[in-house]
This record gives C-alpha cells, structure tokens and sequence, in this order.
C-alpha cells in the first residue's frame, strides 16, 4: 500500500493557526479530503497521515473527527501540551481514538531551541511509550544537539524528522555542511527515522530532480531505505511546487533502490512507524 506520510488537513475560519495569514493567499483557504483524492488517485497513494498544524488541542480533536469518516486517512498525528501536568492524562485519551498515531510539537516555532531537551517533558514522553505512539520533530539543524539529547533520553521512543530537518537549500550551499553533519548525527540514533518531504517548500523557485539530488541522497545515505518515508507536505507544497510533481522527482531520485526498498520509503515504513 502507498502511503502520504505527511500532509495536512485545516479550515482558516476555525482561527487556531497563527503562521496562516491572508499573506499566504495559495494555502488561506479551507484544505479537505475530496481537495487531496484527484492528486493522491493520480499518484497511486491509498492513504495518509494528516499531521497537526496549529498547536491545539481543538485542532486535534477536528483532525480525528475528519479521519472518523474519512477511510483514506490512515493516522493522525497531533499536538498535546507536552509540558502540562496533565498531558499524560490528554495522551491516554487521545489514544483511545484508533487513527491517533502521535504527538508534533511544533519545535521549529518555539523561542527556545533547547525547549525539547527539558527533563520536565519525561512524564508526556513516557505516556507515549507506554500507549505506543510516536513523535514527530520539526526541527532545523539548529537544534540537533538537544535533539540528541531528547532522543539519547528516551531510546524506546519511535521519533521521526520531519522534512529532512529542512536544509537550507535556496541559500544556495550556505549551511549545507552544517545540514550534511547534523543529518549524520541524527541518524546514529537507531530509533530515529526521517520523513523524506518539505525539500521543495525549501528550494528557490524553479527546482528541478538535480537541485534536490544532493539531499535525497544524503539522506538516503543516512537513514538507509528502512528509515525513509515519503510524504508531500500537501497543500504548503502548492507554495513552491505540486503534487504530482514532488511524487514523480522523488520516485526518479529513488530509480536506484529496488522494488521492495522502494516500496518502503512509500509505503511500508509509515505503516510500520506509525501502527498503521
């Protein structure tokens, strides 16, 4: 089965997400199911994994209601106050939900780069491990050293790097070794999987299967085709890409693997890492 293992679903009206303004005028409109099935139809992927993105609790629980009558969406990752005093209490009953695959904490926005390697997060993070359920990290390179430590912390936590940690690719090689090493970091902690998506969101205008190669294929390096997963970033691709486009270059930039490491990074390893 092909599996998305990152896209989003939202409704600007419900007024939860702060980064989505009228400025953003391609993504400020309401995103739905019946907006995704041509594309996904068209691309072969059967089902999904919508993550969180605003961090409320209000917008996980209108995720999961969506996923209740929605049989493409496969999990939901959402957002819990990790830090709350009764955030174990919110994981145990969010996990009574069968599509509810995972927390994101939307790390890339908070003031404090070190906000994820603060011990008070253990009884959260243990909540997690004990209802079997994973982590999403949307982090930049910035943060790898509290990354490391988070992830040294709890080893039996399943935790996956959204977007390839976002490498600087429109600056032109500014970073780039930066993002090389902390890519090679991160994958030495054997529980640490990465989410092959957000590559194009972060090239100039006018990318092309070369200008992401260097990229797909460190990672590839680094994570081996066990603990890759593909997925669009759909709709805040439409900012600098499509669809049908991202699926067809990661497919090319992926020609060398063999069927069944293939079907992995689109399929097999979502399923796996997030219980689908």
């Amino acid at each position: 089965m092909f599996i998305d293992a990152h896209q989003h679903y939202w409704d600007p009206a419900r007024g939860d997400y702060e980064w989505l303004t009228p400025k953003l005028k391609i993504l400020y409109r309401p995103f739905g199911p019946a907006d995704l099935k041509p594309l996904r139809e068209t691309a072969g992927i059967e089902r999904t994994v919508v993550v969180q993105a605003a961090p409320t609790l209000d917008e996980t629980r209108y995720l999961l209601d969506l996923a209740r009558h929605e049989p493409s969406i496969a999990g939901v990752v959402g957002w819990v106050p990790l830090l709350l005093p009764t955030a174990p209490t919110v994981i145990e009953a969010l996990a009574r939900e069968p599509k509810f695959k995972g927390v994101r904490p939307m790390l890339q926005d908070l003031p404090d780069d070190a906000w994820i390697a603060n011990p008070d997060l253990a009884p959260a993070i243990e909540a997690l491990i004990a209802h079997d359920l994973a982590f999403d990290a949307l982090i930049y390179t910035r943060h790898v050293e509290h990354f490391e430590t988070f992830a040294t912390r709890f080893p039996t936590l399943r935790i996956v790097v959204d977007h390839g940690a976002k490498p600087p690719i429109r600056d032109g090689g500014a970073g780039y070794q930066t993002w090389l090493d902390a890519i090679t970091r991160m994958a030495a902690l054997p529980q640490v999987h990465c989410k092959l998506s957000g590559l194009a969101t972060e090239a100039s205008p006018g990318w092309t299967e070369d200008t992401l190669r260097p990229y797909v294929d460190h990672l590839l390096t680094s994570f081996g085709p066990a603990r890759l997963m593909w997925g669009s970033d759909w709709p805040v691709l439409d900012l600098n890409g499509d669809y049908l486009l991202w699926h067809s270059v990661a497919t090319t930039l992926l020609a060398s693997l063999s069927d069944a490491e293939r079907d992995a990074v689109f399929g097999d390893n979502a399923a796996a890492f997030y219980r689908l």
